[in-house]
């Protein structure tokens, strides 16, 4: 009878637990990582010179091989370090890395956001990774002149706990080059929605990696071939480079909170399958802008969809603006693709080592009858 009482019990326990948990379920995560932008410094007695002596001597961090703590600004060797998102960073050495433990949920989406470029003229990668999932990205090509290019990465969580790995996996001739964190952050992503009238997943771009507060050039999407599962969901980028994902708060947005920059001419395209039924006519409309960051020039922005294909001007100021543009396409199967790309390449008016490009937002596609 005891037992029975207990078992009864502890079933009613973990009843009222899971009410609990459904009325009051854990905050999703969005924000730094622990001492996800470095501002914790290791204790002076494990530095030697910048070089982080000890495993976990880095607050919150794992380390391995040759690992730096640097400060912004002028650096040994008459050159300069930009940190733009604070005062701290880290440099990886030759083969090194940085990880840390995070508690997930498994089965949930989740986007890194990360800052991160080159500090010598070198060709230099960082390898993102997680159980299952490594992306290597290539930091040669800088997007912004003033180190403040930041990535995303997505991944699906398998365990309740994902070590998180940041790798420089190349030799370099120089031992002071190699990649540079300086600030770490991580997303939850919930599962999308459609919007009534909108045949088109987060056609607004309004679901997007983190951003960070005190500081962005804009967030670097790379390309399916870099990360199977996309920080921008809903979307494809299907071509050799980036896009960018650009906010309201740091850039002028035609609407809402987000919108895409596409900043590698016909090397950055994107793109998004849609169900539809075949011989039935839609209408495809989008807004194409500038993001009031001095990018100039007589932008063209291609649309495809089905057969259909629009070629849509816009001379950019750089100072802000948009224009919408529309055309019917008839389906040929259930699922349509449509897709978007820069025709051509654009820099910024005084700043001609800053790609840029035309903007993209408000993408719809409703039947017509």
């Amino acid at each position: 009878m005891a037992l029975f009482f207990s078992l009864y019990f502890a079933l009613i326990l973990s009843f009222c637990q899971g009410l609990a948990y459904a009325a009051n379920p854990p905050p999703l995560l969005d924000g730094l990582l622990e001492n996800g932008n470095f501002e914790l410094a290791p204790a002076k007695s494990n530095l030697k010179k910048r070089t982080i002596i000890g495993k976990y001597s880095l607050p919150k961090w794992e380390i391995n091989g040759t690992v730096e703590y640097v400060s912004g600004g002028p650096q040994p060797g008459s050159f300069y370090l930009a940190i733009p998102r604070g005062v701290h960073a880290v440099r990886l050495g030759n083969e090194a890395s940085i990880s840390q433990n995070l508690t997930v949920k498994p089965g949930s989406i989740y986007a890194l956001t990360f800052g991160a470029t080159r500090t010598c003229a070198q060709d230099e990668v960082l390898r993102a990774s997680v159980p299952g999932q490594s992306s290597d990205l290539p930091l040669q090509t800088l997007y912004s002149s003033n180190g403040g290019d930041t990535y995303a990465l997505a991944w699906k969580a398998t365990s309740k706990v994902v070590k998180v790995t940041f790798h420089n996996p190349g030799i370099q001739e120089d031992p002071t080059c190699g990649p540079l964190l300086d600030a770490i952050a991580i997303k939850e992503m919930l599962p999308l929605k459609y919007t009534k009238g909108n045949l088109v997943k987060n056609g607004g771009f309004e679901v997007g990696p983190h951003v960070f507060n005190n500081f962005s050039t804009g967030i670097l999407i790379p390309p399916k071939q870099q990360d199977l599962i996309s920080p921008l969901p809903g979307w494809i980028i299907e071509s050799l480079k980036p896009v960018k994902y650009i906010d309201s708060k740091h850039f002028f947005v035609p609407s809402g909170f987000g919108a895409i920059e596409m900043v590698a001419g016909r090397e950055s395209a994107i793109a998004q399958v849609i169900r539809t039924i075949p011989t039935k006519f839609y209408n495809l409309t989008f807004t194409i802008g500038d993001a009031k960051n001095a990018c100039h020039g007589s932008m063209m922005v291609e649309a495809f969809a089905a057969k259909e294909t629009l070629k849509v001007p816009y001379a950019s100021q750089g100072k802000g603006g948009f224009k919408t543009a529309s055309f019917r396409f008839q389906a040929i199967s259930v699922r349509t693709r449509i897709t978007f790309y820069s025709a051509y390449y654009h820099t910024k008016l005084h700043d001609y080592g800053h790609l840029c490009g035309p903007v993209l937002d408000n993408v719809r596609v409703f039947p017509t009858y």
